[in-house]
């Protein structure tokens, strides 16, 4: 069985469970976070690294080393594509999401939205209007590379770490007013794996507001 530890409005725990999703996996989540582990999750995590997985004795943390190992053990349907070309863009835009566009999704969707109404802290508005103008350029860019259907030929990892990085975003900003990423952003949302976890994610706030109680994150 396939346990999956992390919080899922993290854009890295989000990548993974959407690669599941799209693999046909079945998987249990584990709720974890670095910041309050839990032995189980520093027994996968030891460097408190977030997503972990523990797959039939085998424990790996980080999501793109995770994605690659899901993918690789599980190849249909495919997530990095064959070409060279194709699969080193794919990599490019992992790298991407999880070096520019998350460091800047979570100062925007943490402090906007997430803290406050799953933990009911105060967010720090500041940084969060700095992180939205460091988004600026990068959702400028992005729009330029999201003429095609999908960022790196078919659709791939790319197209998964990308918008999982920018539903956290979501969270405190518009990041569909570009119309070429808007675009893209309807077909991935469309898949039936990202249907499956934004149905989830909307249940956990929905289930915050209506009880107004904060989950321990």
């Amino acid at each position: 069985m396939l346990t999956i530890y992390g919080f899922p409005t993290s854009p890295f725990v989000r990548k993974v469970l959407v690669v599941a999703e799209e693999k046909g996996l079945a998987y249990e989540l584990v709720p974890a976070t670095p910041h309050r582990p839990t032995p189980e999750f520093l027994a996968v995590s030891p460097f408190r690294m977030m997503p972990a997985m523990e797959d039939d004795g085998f424990a790996l943390a980080d999501s793109t080393a995770i994605a690659m190992y899901l993918d690789a053990k599980h190849p249909a349907p495919p997530l990095l594509p064959a070409d060279p070309r194709a699969r080193g863009r794919a990599m490019m835009f992992d790298e991407f999401a999880d070096t520019l566009l998350a460091d800047n999704a979570r100062a925007i969707g943490f402090n906007r939205h997430i803290g406050p109404v799953l933990l009911g802290v105060e967010g720090n508005a500041a940084a969060a209007d700095a992180a939205v103008a460091k988004a600026g350029p990068l959702l400028d860019w992005l729009e330029e590379q999201a003429g095609n259907d999908w960022l790196a030929g078919d659709f791939s990892l790319a197209d998964i770490a990308v918008a999982c990085a920018l539903r956290t975003m979501a969270y405190g900003m518009d990041v569909a007013t570009r119309p070429r990423t808007a675009a893209w952003l309807e077909r991935v949302h469309a898949r039936q794996g990202w249907r499956e976890i934004a149905k989830r994610e909307a249940q956990m706030f929905d289930a915050a507001a209506a009880s107004g109680e904060h989950r321990a994150v």
